[in-house]
């Protein structure tokens, strides 16, 4: 039997148990053992069963996971979400649609603290939906933005599905932070200009705020200073070089712990509370890189990478043609499959084509990190749309996608952008030592 029909084999195992319903990380380890026991005997399968997933949880370089899912958790349990919505509420809740600018503005900042897209919607439902939709904001396009907003928390450093990819790629991690700054503000400078042009077009999806006094203006901008604070340490001392990205990770969970002990809002029990979510969540990443890991020892032996970047590389639509080919494969994948999974299991065959067509290993790291967060609230199965959806029943699905398709308009306008001109995703990363 081929190694080429034993891959395409493996694939279908996978898909087939996803079908099934079975986990994603199990359904890639036992694709992968399979397979790498079709091509090299049941003892060597049985073999890589036994080592690798050990390997994989005792990787020093994987340790930064739970470091950053950790700060992220007790930046939450410490409220720090609930202060930047309403401090942006007080700088912009006035104009029209002002809510859904500072929900935006809050998801951007909470993003820089927080790595996670799907924790920063689920957070920002509770936090800024119920005060929009008491002021008679369109159920809609409330649920849209916090769905699109949510997608920052990925873009924006910290961001454990770029850390992913860095470990995946030897990159530098903390230059691929780094790229993502200016990305992400883009993001939120296009987000609030769609927000605009819709209301522009449909002004009675939002109201009119109350306009809050200067007194209230500046004194919102106290309860912020935590997350400045916290976002200033952990990216400033990576841009500088004076820690590496594992020591600002657990910089950045210890220093969010401390400040929720301070301001009295992290006790013992919620403390505990914070460390078993963390327990959980980075948990359930390690299955999904451990089932990455086996099936990417099947593919090697397979020499499905190898077979597959000289197909694309020698394709006569040219190097962006290329690109533009394995972007509309990321677009499906995004809307059908969890971002963690897709970076795991396609990076080790995808990044050796990026390199063979001469891209920069930095800008795609951005690019293909945007794509997959844009599978976030692709239909059919935008996770983020169905987070917001769990928390309010309310809101239906539909409802909520078609609110958020103004803002997928602008993503993909923005990937066109970032794919463009790549110097905004490399200009910062450039400027470290």
């Amino acid at each position: 039997m081929s190694n080429t029909f034993i891959a395409i084999g493996g694939f279908v195992i996978m898909f087939a148990l996803m079908a099934l319903r079975v986990p994603i990380g199990f359904s890639m380890g036992i694709a992968g053992v399979i397979g790498f026991a079709g091509v090299n005997g049941f003892w060597p399968g049985l073999n890589l069963l036994m080592n690798s997933p050990f390997r994989t949880v005792t990787d020093y370089t994987l340790s930064v996971i739970p470091m950053f899912v950790l700060m992220g958790i007790f930046a939450t349990a410490g409220g720090m979400s609930r202060e930047l919505f309403r401090a942006n509420k007080a700088w912009f809740g006035h104009l029209r649609g002002g809510s859904i600018i500072s929900t935006i503005l809050a998801c951007g900042g909470f993003a820089a603290i927080n790595g996670s897209s799907v924790a920063t919607a689920a957070t920002m439902t509770t936090v800024a939906l119920p005060e929009m939709r008491e002021q008679g904001y369109d159920p809609g396009i409330s649920a849209g933005a916090i769905a699109a907003g949510g997608t920052l928390g990925i873009m924006i450093p910290p961001s454990v599905v770029m850390l992913l990819y860095g470990i995946l790629t030897d990159q530098n991690v903390s230059k691929l932070f780094m790229a993502g700054i200016l990305p992400g503000f883009l993001a939120i400078v296009m987000y609030i200009a769609t927000t605009r042009i819709v209301i522009h077009f449909r002004p009675e999806l939002c109201p009119v705020g109350a306009r809050s006094p200067w007194s209230e203006r500046v004194d919102s901008l106290k309860d912020i200073w935590a997350t400045l604070l916290l976002f200033a340490v952990v990216v400033g001392a990576m841009y500088g070089g004076f820690v590496t990205v594992t020591e600002a990770a657990s910089v950045g969970a210890v220093g969010a712990m401390v400040i929720g002990i301070l301001r009295g809002r992290l006790g013992p029990k919620r403390i505990l509370r914070c460390l078993v979510e963390a327990l959980q969540t980075s948990a359930s990443i390690f299955v999904i890189a451990m089932g990455a890991y086996l099936f990417g020892y099947f593919l090697t032996v397979t020499q499905t990478t190898q077979k597959l970047t000289d197909f694309l590389v020698h394709l006569p639509v040219g190097p962006y043609g290329v690109l533009a080919l394995i972007l509309v494969v990321y677009l499906i994948m995004g809307a059908l499959m969890d971002e963690l999974a897709i970076i795991l299991l396609t990076v080790p065959i995808i990044y050796p084509v990026i390199v063979a067509l001469g891209f920069d290993p930095i800008w795609f790291g951005v690019i293909i990190v945007m794509v997959v967060t844009l599978g976030l609230i692709l239909p059919p199965v935008g996770m983020n749309v169905f987070v917001i959806n769990s928390i309010s029943k309310d809101v239906s699905l539909g409802q909520i996608y078609r609110g958020v398709m103004p803002f997928i308009a602008s993503d993909i306008l923005r990937l066109i952008i970032l794919v463009l001109f790549p110097w905004i995703s490399l200009v910062i990363p450039n400027s470290m030592n």
